[in-house]
This record gives structure tokens, C-alpha cells and sequence, in this order.
């Protein structure tokens, strides 16, 4: 398969599978992804749509974030996508998004994190119960990070959920912070929650694969410093 434009690579991402279709067909009332502008999240919100619509279910997908590309919004709505642009930190416009009975959060403070820390936290740590006490009646599913284990030798095959954890560094720690008031608050409030810890991606855009193919197309010299990728 040869593809040949980024609206292409997007639209066989966002396809959903038979099990999708099925599972949305299911599923009752409407979606709110917060922190839908990142990498993963308009390929998401793209693919809950067309599931949902495949499933003949008339449902609002609503994709909130700061959109820091204007044409990931853009092409949220061309998609049928509602999008919102949000702050999430500022509790008014929070509390003025759309109540919905299936969260997504994906909102993370990850990148620039050095000489930032007061942010990091405050977005990965303390943003958390401001969602939950908003949401207090919705499920939900949330973004986490594998960061929140110990290094293991890189031989090892990686970690596992049986792994012990161990945050190294403060965006690590940070992480394990959003994961642990998160939790408190589904307890507290009875959410029903699941919490996904992802390592790093890998598609045509972005990742280790994508950073040796263009060193080998641009004849630069295949960087081998490091014996092992994630």
C-alpha cells in the first residue's frame, strides 16, 4: 500500500474495525475527549465518529482541548466532530463543557517539561480531581504512561503491569500523580474507570522507525548509539 498524503494516513487510521463498530453500536450516549489535539486524539475522535455513524448511533463526539494546530480542529469538523477550545486549568470554561456519560481523558503535560515543573504537575496531578468532580457521573478511560515503571536492563523485553513501579524524574512522577488521584476519585465518587499506560508510538509520522527511515533516505548515517528501541 502506498500512501501519499497525511489526509490519507489518517483516514486508514481512523477507520474502525468490525469490533469497533460493534462496541459503539453498544455503548450508550455521547463521548467527550479531553485533550483531543494531541497526536492520538483527532485520529480518535475521528474513529469514534465513523463508528458510531457505521453503527447507525446518532451520538455527539466532542473533542475538547487548547487545539495548538488550528487544522487538527478544522479537520475535527469535517470529520462531524464537535470541538471546543479549552483551557483545562481554568475551572469555568471545565465546568462549561458538555456533561457526557463516556470520558476520555488524554489531557498530559509531557514535552518541555524542565523549567516547567509547576505546570507539569498542576496539569498531570491536580487536573485530574478538577475532571473528576465534573464528571463524577460518567465513566471513564485515562491516559497514562509507562514511565511510571523502574528502568529495566534494555534486554529485558520491557515491563509489565506485574512490575514494580518506580517514577524516575518529575514528569514520571507526575504521571504516577495523575494515576493515583484519579484512582482516589473513582473510589470516592464510584466513576467506573479504566487506566491505560502507553509507551512510545509508532506510525508514519512520527517514531524510532520513522527517525531511521529518513536518516537512510536523506543518506545520512543511521545513528546505532543505542542497541535497542522501545
Amino acid at each position: 500500500m502506498s500512501i501519499k498524503s497525511v489526509e490519507e494516513l489518517e483516514n486508514i487510521l481512523s477507520e474502525p474495525t468490525r469490533g469497533v463498530i460493534d462496541t459503539l453500536g453498544r455503548l450508550e450516549g455521547d463521548i467527550v475527549l479531553l485533550g483531543a489535539g494531541g497526536k492520538m486524539g483527532p485520529t480518535l475522535a475521528k474513529m469514534a465518529k465513523r463508528a458510531s455513524d457505521a453503527a447507525g448511533v446518532n451520538r455527539r463526539v466532542i473533542a475538547a482541548s487548547i487545539f495548538p494546530a488550528e487544522k487538527e480542529r478544522i479537520g475535527l469538523e469535517n470529520a462531524g466532530v464537535e470541538t471546543i477550545e479549552c483551557d483545562f486549568l481554568d475551572q469555568a470554561q471545565l465546568n462549561a463543557l458538555p456533561d457526557a456519560p463516556n470520558v476520555v481523558f488524554m489531557v498530559g503535560m509531557k514535552f518541555g517539561t524542565s523549567g516547567a515543573e509547576g505546570l507539569t504537575w498542576a496539569i498531570n496531578a491536580f487536573l485530574p480531581g478538577l475532571v473528576c468532580m465534573k464528571y463524577r457521573n460518567s465513566r471513564m478511560v485515562v491516559f497514562s504512561s509507562g514511565n511510571i515503571y523502574q528502568f529495566v536492563p534494555v534486554d529485558s523485553g520491557g515491563s509489565s503491569e506485574q512490575s514494580p513501579i518506580g517514577p524516575v524524574g518529575e514528569y514520571a512522577m507526575s504521571v504516577l500523580g495523575r494515576e493515583r488521584v484519579f484512582q482516589y476519585f473513582s473510589g470516592a465518587y464510584d466513576i467506573p474507570m479504566t487506566i491505560i499506560r502507553l509507551n512510545y508510538a509508532v506510525e508514519l509520522r512520527y517514531g524510532v522507525l520513522v527517525d531511521i527511515a529518513r536518516q537512510v533516505w536523506e543518506g545520512r548515517p543511521v545513528n546505532v548509539a543505542n542497541g535497542y528501541v522501545n
